[in-house]
């Protein structure tokens, strides 16, 4: 049988730009998001540990404790947080010359909700990150609920010139899933500001968690398809695993949840990837960690064993990775 090669997020920059452009991973220090500071939970999505973020530099360690929203009325640590970025990108994108050869690259704004933040605050970010030598556009990760008309106005200016993405996570278009995560806002949500991200222009990459609690393939599969009809351009499959120090392992360790099994996951996401129309781009296949944080499934240690696993299940359906 001949295989097909699934249409990559790589594939996708290197069609555009005409070289492989080279994601740089930025954490911002008092960025967190409303689902953490109160504003609509606490204590934030139940798989989340909310500790884990590690300061990268002596800049981050001085903000401990300082947090920002969209109510915010003054950004005192601003200067801090620019210098912040200018050191992480310039640190990464050095080392990705050096070991990659790359040329080009995409500022990714990662940790946390990278829209919830003042105005002035978020476009001061964006201007230095786009301002940086071979910066060729922003990826921006967030939440449906934490992005204002304005932010999204602005992005959309923005994309006229430059390549700009925004990541939002979906997890599950059922609401009583996101309730059992405490995710904090509802799936119509997520789709009305994934509708009005494509209409004002922008790029949207949506992020699918399979194996959360109460849910079976069929409903994995429903939340895959309804992403696709809502326009994404892009999807990150992730595989939902239990770390140390969040909701979800007290959950585990009570037998209230048990961690889908690598068989299942490798159907579901066959059988998501068959359905998903050819223009949307994958970013990522699965998720997991090699460190003592991890708790089960023990699967998800291996990323690269995860992979051989994938394409050895895509390739009984003609696809490869």
């Amino acid at each position: 049988m001949k295989t097909e090669q699934i249409f990559t997020y790589g594939s996708y920059l290197r069609n555009k730009f005409g070289e492989r452009v080279y994601k740089v991973g930025i954490n911002i220090s008092g960025f967190t998001c409303p689902n953490i500071d109160g504003t609509v939970a606490k204590g934030g999505c139940t798989f989340c540990e909310n500790d884990s973020f590690s300061a990268s530099t002596d800049e981050v360690k001085e903000l401990k404790g300082f947090y920002l929203n969209l109510d915010s009325v003054e950004n005192p640590y601003l200067d801090k947080q620019l210098l912040q970025l200018q050191q992480q990108f310039d640190a990464l994108s050095a080392r990705l010359r050096r070991e990659y050869g790359a040329t080009k690259f995409l500022v990714y704004f990662q940790s946390f909700t990278n829209t919830y933040a003042p105005f002035d605050t978020l476009k001061a970010l964006y201007e230095k990150a786009l301002g940086f030598d071979d910066v060729v556009g922003l990826s921006i990760g967030t939440r449906s609920d934490s992005i204002t008309d304005e932010t999204l106005g602005y992005l959309a200016e923005l994309a006229k010139t430059k390549e700009i993405w925004i990541e939002f996570g979906i997890q599950s278009i059922y609401d009583e899933t996101l309730e059992k995560i405490n995710r904090g806002h509802d799936s119509q949500n997520v789709k009305e500001w994934i509708i009005r991200s494509k209409k004002a222009g922008l790029n949207v990459c949506g992020h699918l968690i399979f194996g959360l609690p109460g849910e079976d393939k069929k409903m994995m599969l429903e939340t895959a398809k309804e992403a696709y009809e809502w326009g994404i351009d892009s999807v990150k499959y992730h595989s939902l695993y239990v770390v140390k120090r969040t909701a979800l392992a007290n959950e585990y360790a009570r037998g209230e949840f048990t961690p889908i099994s690598e068989e299942d996951y490798l159907d579901v996401l066959t059988q998501a990837l068959v359905m998903k129309p050819k223009n949307i781009s994958v970013q990522r296949m699965t998720a997991g960690i090699n460190d003592s944080s991890l708790i089960s499934p023990d699967w998800c240690r291996d990323k690269n064993q995860q992979i051989r696993n994938i394409n050895k299940a895509l390739k009984e359906v003609g696809l490869k990775y």
